[in-house]
């Protein structure tokens, strides 16, 4: 029986791409082995968000070479679509395929065994208006499952190569979208997250159907999911009739990830972001009266060519004063091919790194603010995974639907099942819980 091993780099996407790539083999009799081990065939699934990203990616490929050299190398993902031609190049790389015909993959796998001719399967990316089905019945990863409804963005933000990467927006079919989630329901799962290149932008491209009606039909037709997390949704996107199903849902969580990317609106005019500070805050407060308690979690970007000491405190002061829960601080980083990489007023290293560390402050307090809210409160969680920092401890972390991450004793048999914790010392990044109860209503996983 031949091998595959899979090496994924970059984000969630990626990741649940690379189970649907798994998918394809275990259905053409593979059995999937560690990358660290001899393989009869790697598949490595590239990022290419950033420089660094393309030189990993290169990285990994090389390994995959050496470790078996009479291996079929196939390399996928969005470094692969934006630079078939440099990895091609890579002595000992076979079958190149980027973020579309992945379904293909096994197909010139038999046919590079046949003709020994390596194979570059990359297409133009921004002519594919189809959303590529790829099932995904179940994850390596047992407790939260994510499923992808939508693919690319037609954005264009100054900093961002991704559309190069995945194309233009395309909705999967909603019928797809339910019976998926059903699928993932029957196999054990209580909590699926949304994600996407740009989730929120689900349906913009389809006729008379948004994604406040996706949520209501997941809502209605799936039985037994508890819990349902958009992983990252635009201000633009969050209108008033989502935040209208926000607020009714009994299964979308109190968690919302809102990418800000700078609280300044001069910087995100060069950023070609599409919204106004005044805007955000406007949704903001909506969102608030919907749902009170709800966490906010979002992206920054530091540094922006051109980023004043004025600038950058008015995205400083606009989280403080918004009480966000969490940040993803990133130093900006010149992105080659995309429009901000030529801006000529480029930002020392230094002065970028000292404001990544005053957010990074600022994210410490906010996060210990929000949490501490809760201190002494009965919250429901999934635990995981054993605690990381003392994996023989019998603590076991996972999230509470509003993201707290809370460490309770518990045992393996709790793992995946939604149980009441109540919160003895809130903190950050973790709160410690004690185990009140497991819910009754889990249901048994499908073996």
């Amino acid at each position: 029986m031949s091998t595959v091993a899979f090496h994924t780099l970059g984000c969630k996407v990626n990741h649940y791409e690379t189970e649907a790539i798994w998918q394809l083999f275990k259905d053409a009799g593979y059995d999937r082995t560690d990358f660290e081990r001899r393989s009869d065939v790697y598949v490595i699934n590239t990022c290419t968000v950033t420089n660094t990203s393309d030189r990993k990616s290169r990285q990994v490929i090389r390994r995959a070479i050496r470790s078996n050299p009479d291996a079929v190398v196939c390399v996928t993902g969005c470094y692969a679509q934006t630079s078939s031609a440099e990895i091609m190049e890579i002595p000992g790389v076979d079958i190149v395929v980027g973020t579309q015909d992945r379904t293909k993959l096994i197909g010139y796998i038999d046919q590079f065994r046949t003709e020994r001719q390596p194979i570059n399967a990359v297409g133009n990316i921004m002519k594919n208006r189809v959303y590529e089905e790829l099932d995904v019945p179940s994850f390596t990863d047992r407790t939260r499952a994510s499923l992808k409804i939508q693919e690319g963005c037609n954005n264009f933000c100054t900093f961002c190569i991704i559309p190069w990467a995945r194309g233009l927006m395309r909705s999967r079919d909603p019928q797809e979208v339910v019976h998926q989630a059903q699928q993932l329901v029957d196999a054990g799962y209580l909590e699926i997250v949304l994600t996407g290149i740009h989730t929120g932008g689900y349906g913009e491209d389809l006729k008379d159907y948004n994604l406040a009606q996706l949520l209501r039909d997941i809502e209605t037709n799936v039985k037994g999911l508890k819990r349902l997390r958009i992983s990252s949704i635009e201000a633009s996107q969050l209108t008033d009739e989502v935040i209208g199903v926000l607020k009714e849902s009994e299964i979308v969580v109190r968690h919302l990830h809102i990418p800000i990317q700078s609280g300044s609106d001069t910087v995100l005019r060069r950023m070609r972001r599409k919204y106004t500070m005044a805007f955000f805050a406007e949704r903001l407060e909506r969102l608030r009266e919907a749902l009170p308690d709800f966490a906010l979690t979002s992206d920054v970007i530091v540094g922006f060519p051109g980023e004043t000491e004025e600038e950058f405190m008015e995205t400083y002061e606009f989280i403080r004063d918004h009480r966000f829960a969490e940040l993803h601080v990133f130093p900006y980083s010149q992105r080659i091919g995309t429009p901000a990489a030529r801006m000529t007023d480029q930002i020392d290293e230094q002065v970028k790194n000292e404001r990544v560390h005053r957010l990074i402050g600022l994210n410490d307090q906010l996060a210990k603010e929000y949490a501490s809210a809760y201190e002494g409160q009965v919250l429901e969680m999934i635990p995981e995974e054993p605690y990381k920092e003392d994996p023989e401890s019998g603590l076991y972390e996972g999230y509470t639907d509003n993201y707290l991450k809370v460490v309770v004793p518990a045992d393996e048999s709790m793992v995946g099942k939604i149980v009441r914790v109540k919160i003895k010392k809130a903190g950050y990044p973790y709160n410690e819980g004690v185990f009140v109860r497991v819910l009754e209503d889990n249901p048994e996983p499908a073996v």
